[in-house]
């Protein structure tokens, strides 16, 4: 940590340089779709959540690993411009990790992540880095090695298991350690090795078969479900017209992030990320559609 301070928030996960390119419609497998003009822009799931929460005004470390390449500059000084410390490592010789996302007309991404240094990611890297922070809560998410977050067990863990994995023992280890889990329908079925829930009963069931005490299913413009013990409620999405929806879920893991830090109960946290979500899908790319605390205030 560059200037030995504590954080409420470290963020766990990855730094990817975005290539965005709005299309007409996603394109099926085999066909070619001529689109608009690229957008460059900082981006990874990890990078993104801690923006997220920085422009909230949380205090927020980030752990990952970038390139010695231009991209890897590019993601470090987006970074620092947010206030957000950078815990992590510099690789030389390996590419920073690179997302080619196609957008379409409705909204709607298509996503493909080469990982570069992002599969560099270590547990010796995440140990440093909250011993470094000493954060009140982590947020993780599954665009590094399980592995490294094996030592992220200081503080609240949420672990956002995007993309997700099937189950196996690194995934049961993480799970166990979890405060909170984040998925979508389709990765909380896939975490569980089984099919997405067709009925919200089904997909009630599916959250309690996660070891973690509470389990935030997000699920798109129809909001999201806390499942906190015996406790079951939907969160409404806020009725905003959607332009781009790239770092909606990840907006969302950031402003739930900044309501536990706050000390908020997870259904009010979860209210609260639906409106730093609403805000993202207004706006085209990654980081440069995160919104601050006045803006997410404002949706109505």
């Amino acid at each position: 940590m560059s200037d030995g301070l504590t954080r409420d928030l470290l963020v766990v996960g990855s730094a990817n340089l975005d290539v965005s390119v709005p299309v007409e419609h996603l394109p099926m497998p085999g066909e070619t779709v001529l689109g608009g003009d690229a957008l460059w822009s900082p981006g990874g799931k990890g990078a993104n959540q801690a923006v997220a929460a920085a422009r909230l005004g949380r205090s927020v470390g980030f752990v990952g690993c970038v390139g010695s390449d231009a991209a890897g500059q590019q993601l470090l000084d987006a970074l620092s411009a947010d206030g957000v410390a950078f815990a992590g490592r510099v690789i030389d010789d390996v590419p920073t990790g690179l997302a080619m996302i196609a957008v379409s007309a409705d909204g709607e991404n298509s996503i493909t992540v080469s990982p570069g240094t992002n599969a560099h990611l270590t547990a010796a890297d995440v140990a440093a880095a909250i011993e470094s922070t000493r954060p009140s809560v982590v947020l993780a998410q599954f665009e590094v090695p399980l592995a490294a977050l094996a030592a992220a067990t200081s503080g609240r863990l949420i672990v956002n298991p995007a993309p997700a994995v099937g189950p196996s023992a690194e995934l049961s280890a993480v799970l166990d350690a979890a405060s909170i889990v984040v998925p979508n329908q389709g990765e909380l079925a896939q975490l569980l090795g089984g099919t997405t829930a067709s009925t919200q009963d089904e997909l009630i069931d599916q959250a309690r078969a996660l070891p973690a005490e509470t389990v935030v299913v997000t699920l798109g413009a129809a909001g999201a479900l806390v499942v906190d013990g015996s406790v079951v409620l939907m969160v409404e999405s806020m009725p905003v017209q959607a332009v781009d929806t790239t770092a909606a879920g990840d907006a969302f893991c950031g402003g739930l992030a900044d309501g536990i830090a706050d000390g908020l109960s997870v259904a009010d946290a979860a209210r609260w990320a639906a409106r730093v979500a609403a805000v993202a899908v207004t706006r085209r790319g990654a980081q440069q559609s995160l919104g601050t605390r006045a803006e997410a205030l404002a949706v109505v």
